[in-house]
């Protein structure tokens, strides 16, 4: 080649395709070891992107038994590579720059499969593939280099005459009669170098065979006709159609046949190929036009509705693909992806919606908000979770609202997680609690409160724990608070104790006096710490104590030591 720089190109072109062969064979021999893959491959994929980084695009063409570039072939040794493309059509493969070492091997994986052996067409596979540097051109229908399009175009009507003069005959299983010998092929098909179908003999189909015929049927309409009508539409766009309605009307139809047939992987790589065209023509070109309405009629309610259906009962085979759907809609979606979300039975789609739906609530967090008033409690826990996981600036206030509703359950859920905060906001909300109508509440808010600050935790509960009016609850939660106190670890808490231990009863004042004692020792097994253990034994040795209160404090004592030494035994 006289030009210097196209000769550049072909040498460094030749270098990706050695390299590439030579990452083949090695996963030929290891094939079993895909993680080693990528590393089999790395010096193909350097010399690809130091072409790519120097030339840009490598667009290669692919002839029967070699890939070309400048009509200077690359592959210098025989590979069955270029073949698999050529055969199933495809002319062109095309590399842009940002190609990855995991798209790379993809594309490797895709051209070592074998169509014959029950794989996909390469087609197919290239299209569920996703690369987004990545594009090829196809060809299609009947060509024959030495033949005009006319004289082709009689011998296949020829063909196609014999076959249907075949197909002619009386009985209902006629895929049965419809048999092609090697005889009438040598008689009648002269000349003809390639032929597709299926050749059945033998007595009268039964069940398993129209089962399997049906099976076969459905199968080649899922994982090779798509495909090849999406590459179609494609071919049509990129011819430079710019009737707006016209590609609106044919991708909508096209985004609800997928719809039907739950394929939302096909949906996504047309979304992802739309919007690589537009990156290249512009928002404002007819391809930008054309993705932001595909969005929209993505996002429109009988679409959803048909999207929740999905959701409602059945498990996901493929998650990623519903995630990036949902994904790719606008926030005006919000209200009817909620709605969807009530009726969704499974647990683990509920969580799925919930997680595409977190990044909507940080930007507009009404919707949610709104829904916290709802009358189902597993409505109001999937609202706490995507405000919790959105971290909005004003979600305490959103939670306050909660506290206020009468299912306890939420409540206790809430508290959780507003404890979890461990800001003054938070902590206001939790001492706010410890007033609440509800016993169980008030124990909880006792529990949580010593998290956030000992000291003001200390003199909250300090607080109810004087006052006379806490004489009249229960001893569930006069335990629960004396515990939580000791779990705020302070020196006024242990030396309180300490007072109520010390205390010798009178004659008036006998039953009070053991009640606080007991109440003393849940509270030093609260506090949970070596020296409140050394304090409960020397409760369990002091044999001026009540049995009631040796009792009691040996009972926390085990629970102690188990927490602090993994054992209930006495320290060795």
């Amino acid at each position: 080649m006289s030009d210097p720089k196209l000769k550049k190109q072909v040498e460094m072109a030749r270098s990706v395709a050695y390299h590439l062969l030579k990452g083949i064979k090695m996963i030929g021999m290891y094939r079993h070891n895909e993680a080693k893959y990528g590393e089999f491959l790395a010096k193909a994929h350097e010399s690809l992107t130091q072409y790519l980084e120097e030339h840009g695009a490598l667009a290669l063409k692919v002839d029967l038994t070699n890939f070309l570039l400048h009509k200077q072939e690359l592959f210098t040794d025989e590979s069955t590579l270029p073949y698999k493309y050529f055969k199933d059509g495809i002319r062109q493969l095309i590399f842009r720059p940002g190609f990855t070492i995991e798209e790379l091997t993809s594309f490797t994986v895709i051209s070592l499969s074998d169509p014959d052996r029950g794989a996909e067409d390469l087609n197919a596979q290239l299209w569920r593939a996703q690369m987004p540097n990545f594009e090829y051109i196809m060809v299609e229908g009947f060509r024959m280099d030495e033949f005009s399009e006319e004289e082709v175009q009689v011998e296949v009507d020829k063909v196609v005459d014999y076959l249907q003069r075949r197909l002619r005959t009386a009985s209902d299983d006629y895929l049965r009669f419809a048999r092609v010998s090697e005889t009438d092929l040598d008689m009648k098909l002269d000349n003809v170098e390639q032929m597709r179908g299926v050749v059945i003999t033998g007595v009268t189909a039964d069940a398993t065979l129209k089962a399997r015929l049906q099976k076969d049927v459905h199968d080649e309409e899922n994982q090779r006709l798509f495909p090849k009508l999406i590459s179609a539409v494609f071919q049509v766009v990129e011819s430079g159609v710019d009737d707006a309605e016209l590609l609106t009307d044919m991708f909508t139809q096209l985004l609800d046949a997928m719809l039907l047939q739950e394929d939302f992987t096909i949906i996504n790589q047309v979304v992802l190929k739309l919007k690589a065209m537009e990156q290249r023509a512009g928002s404002e070109s007819a391809i930008g036009r054309l993705l932001r309405s595909f969005l929209l009629r993505m996002g429109e309610e009988q679409r959803l509705n048909r999207v929740a259906d999905v959701l409602k009962f059945q498990k996901l085979k493929n998650t990623g693909d519903v995630v990036r759907y949902l994904s790719n809609l606008g926030p005006d979606t919000v209200p009817m992806l909620l709605d969807a979300l009530e009726v969704i039975e499974l647990a683990e789609n509920r969580t799925l919606l919930c997680d595409v739906l977190v990044p909507h609530a940080k930007e507009f967090p009404d919707p949610f908000v709104n829904r916290l008033k709802s009358e189902k409690p597993q409505m109001v826990r999937d609202m706490i979770y995507i405000l919790d996981r959105s971290n909005h600036p004003e979600k305490l206030k959103f939670f306050a609202t909660v506290l206020k509703t009468k299912n306890m359950a939420v409540k206790l859920e809430v508290m959780a997680i507003i404890a979890r905060g461990r800001t003054g906001d938070a902590r206001k909300l939790i001492s706010s609690a410890l007033e609440d109508e509800s016993q169980q509440v008030r124990i909880q808010a006792a529990r949580v409160l010593p998290e956030f600050d000992r000291d003001k935790a200390f003199l909250d509960l300090m607080k109810i724990v004087k006052d006379p009016a806490f004489e009249k609850r229960s001893p569930q939660e006069h335990e629960a608070f004396y515990s939580a106190i000791g779990s705020t670890g302070v020196q006024g808490a242990l030396a309180y104790f300490v007072q109520l231990l010390q205390q010798k009863p009178g004659l008036f004042n006998k039953d009070k006096i053991m009640r606080d004692k007991l109440l003393a020792v849940a509270g030093l097994g609260g506090a949970c710490t070596i020296q409140t253990a050394k304090l409960l034994q020397e409760i369990v040795e002091d044999k001026s104590q009540a049995p009631e209160v040796i009792n009691h404090a040996r009972l926390h004592l085990g629970r102690v030591r188990k927490v602090l030494f993994g054992s209930a035994e006495k320290e060795g």
